[in-house]
């Protein structure tokens, strides 16, 4: 698939004024990605290590989604008004401190930790693709370029999620738990120059305050339905997908026993697996927005995503559940790019960091609903409520494809206080 791709590429011609910006965004995003991903391995089993109990593991989670809840919209607007690169500069100094914290075995502390992450998380995916899409339209390149950016930017992330899971096991198995986190912040610190000297500011609107940038941002999910709509679409998917990320390993494992028993080193294996598959699902984006609209792609990958994510409900053979799995992630694969097209499509550019930050409020809520369900409701009915969340962003997303022109809430002469 992905010589499929590149040799598709090869009939387009990227001048190398946008080769030369599209190698400055990735580099910066692949190095952030890769310092978010040496992480995730080992935050469980490092608090585990300090000797915290589940609950308490479970509470410093919740910290870190209602963090990004309660202070995502705020730091979108920040970034619309001060600026995106210095914002996403203040992204690598924020999720350093939080790495920082880890090191300190006290819950007050680690706590303040996973409060600094969740303010990195919402900068983390908003602040940078705000960014690049800004600067892709000022230097005037062609909007179907924009796609295959996208889609290398999946494509590599899988990549270094995997290379990053390597490097973490290898230097928490020689250097104790911290030692991912350690490698982190050189990872962030990196980040920060590359993006000091190779970026430029650009804004949403710099002339008003945060407050009026914050306003504005309501303004723009109110006065056009397909804005909340494709946010509610955005919400409802990934809002499954962190549910898969904490739910697929206990499910795995009581299907089949016996062989996560006698090979420890499994877990990792199918985490390639997935990863792989993420890879498949951004080529095959690729090859399919050159032929099909993404709000058509959209509704594909909805479908077969909820099939897939629902199995555990009626299956509990290992074999099943894998594929399943595997195609589950196929689709998000398939999801990120197209998600970042539609959003680059239908988001104002005055307040496209603060929209998308809005876009992860509800995301949060049903995060942070889900982790605190975790041992009252089945591993089976976690699925199933996932796969009832991708019905109706199935069903949003086929309405908001029937909208051609905005359809106004309220008219945008209207107060923000009012809305």
């Amino acid at each position: 698939l992905q010589a499929r791709f590149l040799k598709t590429q090869e009939t387009q011609t990227y001048s190398p004024e946008f080769k030369a910006f599209q190698r400055n965004y990735l580099l910066v995003y692949y190095i952030a990605m890769a310092s978010d991903w040496l992480q995730g391995p080992y935050v469980y089993a490092l608090y585990e290590s300090y000797g915290f109990s589940v609950s308490d593991i479970a509470m410093l989670f919740v910290a870190g989604f209602g963090s990004s809840l309660v202070f995502g919209t705020i730091v979108g607007s920040l970034a619309d008004k001060y600026g995106r690169k210095r914002m996403s500069v203040v992204f690598f100094f924020l999720y350093a401190l939080s790495c920082l914290t880890k090191a300190i075995n006290n819950f007050g502390i680690l706590m303040v930790g996973r409060i600094l992450g969740g303010i990195s998380t919402s900068l983390l995916f908003s602040v940078f693709e705000a960014w690049m899409v800004y600067e892709h339209n000022k230097l005037q390149f062609s909007p179907l370029w924009m796609a295959n950016t996208f889609s290398l930017s999946v494509f590599g992330n899988g990549v270094v999620a995997i290379f990053a899971g390597i490097l973490a096991s290898a230097v928490a198995s020689e250097y104790g738990y911290f030692a991912p986190f350690g490698l982190s912040i050189l990872f962030l610190i990196i980040g920060a120059i590359f993006v000091s000297f190779l970026w430029t500011e650009n804004y949403g609107d710099s002339h008003i305050d945060v407050k009026q940038t914050f306003s504005n941002a309501l303004l723009a999910l109110s006065s056009d339905i397909r804005i909340p709509m494709l946010g509610a679409v955005q919400s409802f998917f990934e809002a499954s997908m962190y549910v898969f990320v904490f739910m697929w390993t206990p499910v795995l494992q009581e299907s089949d026993q016996y062989a996560f028993r006698e090979n420890s080193s499994l877990l990792g294996l199918i985490f390639a697996f997935f990863m792989v598959s993420i890879m498949i699902g951004s080529s095959i984006f690729s090859l399919l927005i050159q032929r099909i609209s993404p709000e058509r792609i959209c509704k594909i990958l909805l479908i077969v995503s909820t099939i897939s994510i629902v199995t555990p409900w009626f299956s509990k053979n290992p074999n099943l559940l894998l594929l399943s799995f595997m195609v589950y992630e196929l689709c998000c694969g398939l999801y990120f790019p197209t998600i970042a097209i539609l959003r680059a499509k239908y988001i104002p550019e005055e307040t496209r960091a603060a929209v998308m930050n809005f876009f992860r409020v509800p995301l949060n809520i049903l995060v942070v609903i889900v982790l605190r369900s975790i041992g009252v409701l089945s591993e089976r009915v976690e699925f199933l409520i996932c796969g009832c969340w991708l019905l109706l962003a199935l069903i949003l997303q086929d309405c908001l494809s029937r909208f051609h022109k905005p359809i106004q809430i309220v008219s945008r002469e209207t107060h923000w206080s009012s809305v």
